[in-house]
């Protein structure tokens, strides 16, 4: 009889951790993850070679924020869970046109790799490949045109890219910044995507 209380603790313990868990991935399908590469490197030691993996990961939450991040480990998810962990600590907010694009078109460059992103119309799609496309998948844009130029090493795409994303600003924050009113910003801005067009 003196045991009963403890195994109803232990059980209403093991109880409370099965009603914690669900919240917790809950909170974790708030965010998409896509995992852009995966590098096996080998270290020869006197017995032999010892094999490591190293994951870029990029998790965004479909509403502008987005973040990247890299994960070393002896085996491949606990490589992917590290660089996940580290791209949900470094996410970066990204004004979005509409929610469906970027605001302005605009550059970014990292090392060897250069980067044109372009606003596009509804209707466009993301015409960008490779770690630009899981970018803009996770951060939830749906129209934009990415170039990218120079290097194809998916780690200087991904910086790149992300300096880009760093500078892409919202007419709010422009008008700010000069002290005028958003309705002349967006105006400018449509005129000029309209001469643009004509030509």
């Amino acid at each position: 009889m003196a045991r009963t209380p403890n195994t109803d603790r232990r059980q209403r313990g093991g109880d409370d951790q099965r009603n914690r868990s669900p919240r917790g991935d809950e909170r974790d399908e708030e965010f998409l993850d896509k995992l852009v590469h995966i590098n096996r490197v080998a270290k020869v030691v006197k017995g032999g070679r010892r094999f490591a993996f190293a994951a870029l990961v990029v998790v965004g939450d479909g509403k502008g924020r987005v973040g990247f991040g890299t994960g070393k480990a002896r085996e491949v998810p606990e490589a992917i869970r590290k660089a996940t962990d580290q791209a949900k600590r470094t996410m970066i907010k990204v004004p979005l046109r509409e929610g469906r694009t970027l605001h302005h078109d605009t550059n970014g460059h990292f090392g060897a790799g250069w980067v044109t992103l372009r606003s596009a119309p509804a209707g466009t799609g993301i015409i960008s490949g490779g770690p630009m496309r899981a970018v803009f998948e996770t951060m939830g844009v749906q129209d934009v045109v990415g170039k990218c130029t120079g290097t194809t090493n998916p780690y200087n795409m991904i910086k790149a890219t992300f300096d880009a994303l760093v500078n892409s600003q919202a007419p709010r924050q422009v008008a700010a910044r000069r002290g005028k009113k958003v309705g002349d910003i967006v105006a400018r801005r449509d005129g000029a995507a309209a001469a643009g067009a004509t030509e």
